[in-house]
Parts: C-alpha cells; sequence; structure tokens
C-alpha cells in the first residue's frame, strides 16, 4: 500500500510504501477512495495545538510520532474481512466512522466513543486515510451512504458530525431568537445547511472573508457580518436585535470567542468547535448574571453520524461546496487551508495513488 506521511512536522508528506495489511478476527480492510482534507489536520502535520500565553501541545505527547498518516475522513471500498466479521461484504462501499474507542468503557458501551480515552481515532491517535488502504477494527464503524456523493460523503465523517453534534447543544430556541456561525469554511458551511435542514432560519455568518460570507448567504444565512472593525460585537448584537440565543465557534481562537461570547442574549449557549488555539480571560460573575452555558463540543457519536447520513440521504441537507483533487496535491491542499482560501472542502481522489 501507498501513503502520504508526515515524515517530519511542517514539512511536505512524503509517500512512503509497506506491506498491505491483512484483516483479523473482526476487523476489515478498506481500500480508501476518497479522503477529506480537514482543518483539524493542520495540528497535526504542525506538531501542536496553541494553548495560549505561549504554551503548547505537542502531538507527540498523545502518540503521533513520525512517520504518522494523517486524515481522518475515509471513504472507501471493502477490500478483505478477518473470519469473524459480519454485515458487510468484499465490493461493499462505505462510509468510516473514525472517532473508534476501545470498544470496553462506560462511554464506548454509552455510545460514546468520541469521549473514549483509550481511543484510536482513525488519523489521530492511530494511522489514518492519507493512505490506499485503511483498517477498521469492527465492521459497525462503516456506513452505508448509498445516494450520496462519495466525495461529499466523505466530509460528513467530521466537518459534517462536528456540526451536527454542536448544533445539538444548542438551547431551545424561539420564532425570535438567533444563531451566529462563527468562521464559513467547510465546517462552516456545513453547520449552516444542517440549521436550515432542522428548521432554523435565523442564522448570521460571521467571518472577515467577503467571498466567503457570500457563499455562505447562498448556503442559507439570512445575514452575514464581516468581523473586521471594532464595532464587530455591536453590529452583531444589533443582527440579532440582542436576542442571540446560540454561537457555534467554528474558528476557537480569542477574537472569536469574545464576540460570540460578548454578543449572547441571556440563557444563552456559546459552543466551541474551532481548534485554532489561544487563551482568553472573562470576569465570572456575568457568567451567573447573564446565565450563560460556555462549552466545546467534539466530533460526534457513531449514532450520531449514521442520523446526519440519513439527514442527508432525504435529500432536505444542501451540499457543501466540495473539490475533488489528486493526490498528488495534498502538500498544496494542506498549504492553501492553512491560508485560509480554500472555498468550501478538498476532498482527496486516492484512486489517483498507484499502490
Amino acid at each position: 500500500m501507498l501513503s502520504y506521511d508526515v515524515i517530519e512536522h511542517g514539512k511536505p508528506l512524503q509517500v512512503r510504501m509497506r506491506e498491505t495489511p491483512r484483516p483479523q478476527g473482526r476487523e476489515v480492510l478498506v481500500r480508501v477512495t476518497r479522503s477529506g482534507v480537514c482543518h483539524s489536520d493542520l495540528h497535526i502535520w504542525e506538531g501542536f495545538f496553541d494553548m495560549g500565553g505561549g504554551k503548547k501541545f505537542y502531538v507527540r505527547d498523545r502518540g503521533c510520532i513520525p512517520p504518522f498518516t494523517v486524515g481522518h475522513e475515509p471513504f472507501g471500498v471493502v477490500e478483505a474481512i478477518g473470519p469473524d466479521v459480519t454485515g458487510v461484504k468484499v465490493g461493499d462501499r462505505r462510509l468510516v466512522y473514525p472517532w473508534i474507542g476501545c470498544g470496553k468503557c462506560a462511554v464506548c458501551e454509552a455510545g460514546q466513543d468520541n469521549y473514549c480515552l483509550s481511543a484510536r481515532f482513525i488519523g489521530v491517535l492511530s494511522q489514518g486515510a492519507y493512505g490506499t488502504h485503511l483498517v477498521v477494527p469492527d465492521a459497525r464503524y462503516l456506513i452505508d451512504a448509498a445516494g450520496l456523493d462519495e466525495a461529499y460523503a466523505a466530509t460528513l465523517a467530521c466537518s459534517g458530525l462536528t456540526a451536527f453534534s454542536a448544533i445539538g447543544k444548542l438551547p431551545a430556541m424561539s420564532a425570535r431568537d438567533w444563531v451566529a456561525v462563527l468562521g464559513c469554511g467547510g465546517l462552516g458551511m456545513a453547520t449552516i445547511a444542517i440549521l436550515r435542514a432542522r428548521g432554523v432560519r435565523n442564522i448570521i455568518a460571521c467571518d472577515i472573508d467577503a467571498e466567503k460570507l457570500a457563499q455562505a448567504k447562498i448556503q442559507g444565512a439570512a445575514e452575514t457580518l464581516n468581523t473586521r472593525g471594532a464595532d464587530a460585537l455591536a453590529r452583531l448584537k444589533a443582527l440579532a436585535g440582542d436576542s442571540l440565543a446560540g454561537a457555534i465557534d467554528l474558528v476557537g481562537m480569542p477574537a472569536t470567542a469574545e464576540l460570540a461570547i460578548g454578543a449572547l442574549r441571556k440563557g444563552g449557549r456559546y459552543i466551541m468547535c474551532g481548534l485554532f488555539g489561544g487563551e482568553i480571560t472573562l470576569p465570572l460573575p456575568p457568567l451567573a448574571q447573564r446565565a450563560l452555558t460556555i462549552g466545546g463540543s467534539y466530533v460526534g457519536s457513531l449514532g450520531e453520524l449514521r442520523e446526519l447520513v440519513a439527514l442527508a440521504q432525504s435529500g432536505s441537507l444542501q451540499m457543501t461546496p466540495v473539490q475533488v483533487r489528486a493526490a498528488s496535491e495534498l502538500n498544496r491542499s494542506l498549504e492553501e487551508l492553512k491560508a485560509g482560501t480554500v472555498m468550501g472542502r478538498v476532498v482527496i481522489d486516492m484512486e489517483t495513488a498507484a499502490g
């Protein structure tokens, strides 16, 4: 098999050849056909997360030690199965749920693999999908996404799922309440589409890129806000009529956090998904006085991904713009994602990689 690996953090991925694994027991070997290029891949590629105040968390400390294959949005074809596998057969085309836990602890038994402390996340804590083949430990992590464009379906495994799970954490809203979506990259586009599909119309898309804001309007945002300028907070509150019930932050940096929290109405909820990095200082009394909830949301459960795929298959979910590129363009795609110049999502056609 062939893979595009991190050999040195921050340097171009390099092609590596090794023996194609053989599935054992309940394992399934998937030949990867589509692999999404996700913004969180950048942190593993660069080697650290920015914790603010000059502090960094290095990914090597959680097991991402080069050479390492990144990529956690896989779609592919079942190429071989272990002797104990049921439910799939060779030739089946499947979306892979990548947030795989140990399968034994209390959270895994509750269906929350994504909260497992002994996780085996594909492309994060185990070998990922920037390769021609991938071993999935159990067929239950394979989802039939029949009827969906396969490149788009791949993006549901992370960006779609992250948006879906975060939206599920919003407070109950009245017809006059608004939701702000901060960051209009691929994740923001998915969030707007899912909000619309779930009946939310009062959506304010926030970004510093006019082109992305225009696309967010096409995606279904009722209002857009270019957050450049010192008056961004006042403008956001005005657009929401001082009734901003929820804010989903898909950037995760001090400027977006402070803007969103400052604009929330009483009882509002701030949900952070983005991992850009940094830190903020908040006065504590207003959290109680304004009855605010500040929380994080990390990807989602297997059950949520199944719900999301069903929603997409129903035809009520508008597709995120997707660019399909050859495997040889992986490094260019990462650089463009880092620069913030990608509109929507990039998905790699792994069938263009020989190996």
